[in-house]
């Protein structure tokens, strides 16, 4: 067959270097705005200003923040901090004010030593406001500092008027910041702004700031709100709690004094107020910096961990467990609402929107402040110690009956489990969890280091099978689909059918390779099995990815902080690290960079900080995206399918400098 192409075909795209495009300034943002912020509406754009003037008051340097909602669809956030200076800067020669909003990875919230402007701020990715303005029609700020008032224009991310200062006026204000948006419905699904979730949003400023006080304007109706709240956590909690507390709200904070710690800087601690309730629906909302985590995270975490710790020490010391019961951190946790304001001094966030706070630190910081605190409340109020303790222990009891009634329906013709599998001890769906672990020697180290309760594992011995074209009965001709089936305890199935699910042994089936190539194909190709046979796994958000690091940083004695081990999940988290350590006061250089090339180089104690500790671990729940289940099937046919060569590299050809790895 002639290779020559006919007069009609289409010439492929010439592929050389002009093919390389590189986007400056803030055509990123402007080009791939999901990866920055959430485009469902602006209200996270907004939300990076607020957060800029809530930064200045948690600093001491402000009592307001007023937002105003314009009749035009603009909206302006006005507080009276220090104010954004518009100078020039000494190394860029450019007003300080117009490189805050045009650039990338620029703020004054990177130097956490002395002397920062910041100590504790939400602000850390450095993209914030630049990108608000990347993604607006048209943005006015205007700074009143040092007796002079600045301002300064941009329409679509561009200076279109200069900086220009006059001196204040009498009546003028002696310090602060208006920041007035012209959202670009172009980027949004709805140029609206939910107004529950601003309203919400700016209460939880005033309620985690007391005595700063936030007001919301609606220009249209002449709506003022005002919130101002004195009594802070407690006052906050007690108006939104939907139940009556079971005993009085625990409330309390603990912060770092200077000298005080090795293991956390000055000033990071939190505050928090829990209430336990018998019945309604939790209410849980946490902070960090002030920035509001709906996710969650390992601060929310720390304060599970430090809550049970005290509830099982003082049963425990008073003899309370009924034989047989064995409790556990969601016995305690399923009934405690809460409000948890963490400060942390160099947070790492899960994506740009901070909606998750993956700072393993936090877990122990805020743990180490909770614990000891209840620990001494309970023993002080006996008797409410005692009534917490019979909630906790009906949760327990309601928990193990629940799980025994699963493990009769399952005890008629079970199969014989795969030999390779290490089992768990616990029966309980809810809590227990197998990981279906990339080759022998990580299997061996996840045996080791795994929590026997709850982690099942079960190593697999090479690739698995590519299943996207396997007719369904000649799957268990492949030894490790048998076993994956047979240790699940569900049939394999199609989209359409309705599976016996009962069988299902563990409540998560974790996917665990390397963080390398290999370890992504494996990863992938089990992904296919899944969507492609036991798509109801999925659907039910029973199937979850692993992240393990990539790095390790073997990092020196730095002041009161002795050497330690610290981990990055990428090459970002890296950067993050090695500034922490600049900032702690390490000299640079003094650390050792180590890349894992697979899971089997880690200790099982390693294996468990990073990977299987349900508190500190990165697992992502594998869900269906914003493709109908018709198009993902398309998409993986042509990432799978064995004929659909051409097909991947028109893809790759197509996208492959859009990449991005998101599981």
């Amino acid at each position: 067959m002639s290779s020559r192409p006919s007069s009609t075909s289409t010439q492929p795209a010439a592929y050389g270097e002009a093919s390389i495009r590189v986007l400056k300034g803030l055509e990123p943002v402007k080009q791939r705005p999901g990866m920055y912020t959430r485009t469902e509406n602006p209200l996270h754009c907004i939300q990076e200003v607020i957060d800029n003037a809530a930064d200045e008051a948690l600093a001491g340097h402000g009592k307001r923040i007023d937002l105003t909602l314009h009749v035009d669809g603009s909206v302006s956030v006005a507080d009276d901090g220090r104010g954004i200076p518009f100078g020039l800067h000494p190394e860029e020669g450019v007003p300080v004010v117009e490189i805050v909003f045009t650039r990338l990875h620029a703020g004054g919230k990177f130097d956490k030593g002395s002397g920062g402007a910041y100590s504790f701020s939400g602000g850390l990715h450095g993209v914030g406001v630049s990108v608000t303005n990347a993604l607006a029609k048209r943005l006015e700020v205007a700074v009143w500092r040092d007796k002079q008032v600045a301002g300064i224009a941009f329409e679509h991310g561009d200076v279109v008027q200069q900086v220009v200062t006059r001196p204040a006026a009498s009546g003028d204000r002696k310090q602060g910041t208006t920041v007035r948006v012209w959202p670009d419905p172009k980027y949004f699904e709805s140029a609206e702004l939910p107004r529950h979730e601003l309203v919400h949003l700016l209460r939880s400023k005033a309620v985690l700031m007391p005595g700063v006080t936030v007001t919301l304007k609606v220009e249209k109706t002449g709506e003022v709100t005002t919130w101002l709240y004195k009594g802070g956590l407690r006052d906050y909690l007690a108006q939104t709690l939907n139940a009556d507390p079971l005993i009085p709200l625990f409330e309390g904070e603990g912060y770092a004094g200077a000298g005080e710690s090795e293991n956390f800087a000055e000033g990071e601690g939190a505050a928090w107020c829990v209430a336990f309730t018998e019945d309604g629906a939790p209410m849980r909302e946490s902070y960090v910096n002030l920035i509001p985590t709906v996710a969650g995270g390992t601060h929310d975490s720390g304060l599970k961990d430090g809550l049970f710790g005290a509830v099982k020490g003082f049963i425990e010391l008073h003899s309370l467990l009924p034989k047989g019961v064995k409790l556990m951190p969601d016995d305690v946790f399923s009934r405690a609402s809460f409000v948890l304001s963490a400060k942390v001094l160099d947070p790492q966030f899960q994506g740009q929107t901070k909606e998750r706070l993956n700072s393993r630190d936090a877990l122990r910081l805020v743990s180490a402040y909770v614990k000891p605190a209840l620990e001494l409340w309970l023993n002080q109020h006996v008797e409410h110690g005692k009534k917490l303790a019979e909630l906790v222990i009906k949760q327990a009891q309601t928990r193990q009956r629940a799980s025994q009634k699963v493990e009769k329906r399952k005890g008629s013709g079970v199969a014989v489990l795969p030999g390779k599998l290490t089992d768990c001890e616990s029966r309980d769906l809810l809590n227990n969890e197998v990981f279906l672990v990339e080759g022998d020697s990580a299997g061996g180290s996840a045996k080791m280091g795994r929590d026997k309760e709850t982690q099942a594992i079960l190593p697999l011995r090479g690739k698995v099978l590519n299943a996207w074209e396997v007719e369904r009965d000649l799957l268990f001709k492949n030894n490790e689909i048998h076993d994956i089936s047979v240790a699940l305890g569900v049939d394999p199935h199609g989209p359409n059918d309705t599976p016996d699910l009962s069988g299902l042994r563990y409540g998560k089936v974790c996917i665990l390779s390397d963080a390398d190539v290999d370890g992504s194909h494996i990863q992938v190709l089990l992904l296919t099995l899944f969507f492609r046979h036991f798509p109801k796994l999925v659907e039910a958000g029973h199937v979850y990815v692993a992240r393990p690091p990539l790095y390790r940083v073997d990092a020196p004695a730095r002041g009161k902080k002795p050497a330690a081990k610290l981990y990055a999940l990428d090459e970002g988290e890296l950067t993050a690290t090695l500034d922490k350590l600049r900032k702690e006061g390490a000299r640079e250089g003094s650390w050792s960079i180590s890349r894992f090339k697979g899971l089997g180089e880690m200790s099982a104690e390693q294996l468990w900080d990073t990977t299987l500790n349900p508190e500190t671990r990165r697992l992502s729940r594998v869900a269906y995206g914003q493709l109908d289940f018709t198009a993902t099937v398309d998409a993986f046919n042509k990432l799978m399918g064995k004929g659909e060569a051409a097909s991947r590299r028109e893809l790759m050809e197509l996208h492959g400098d859009a990449v991005e790895i998101d599981v």
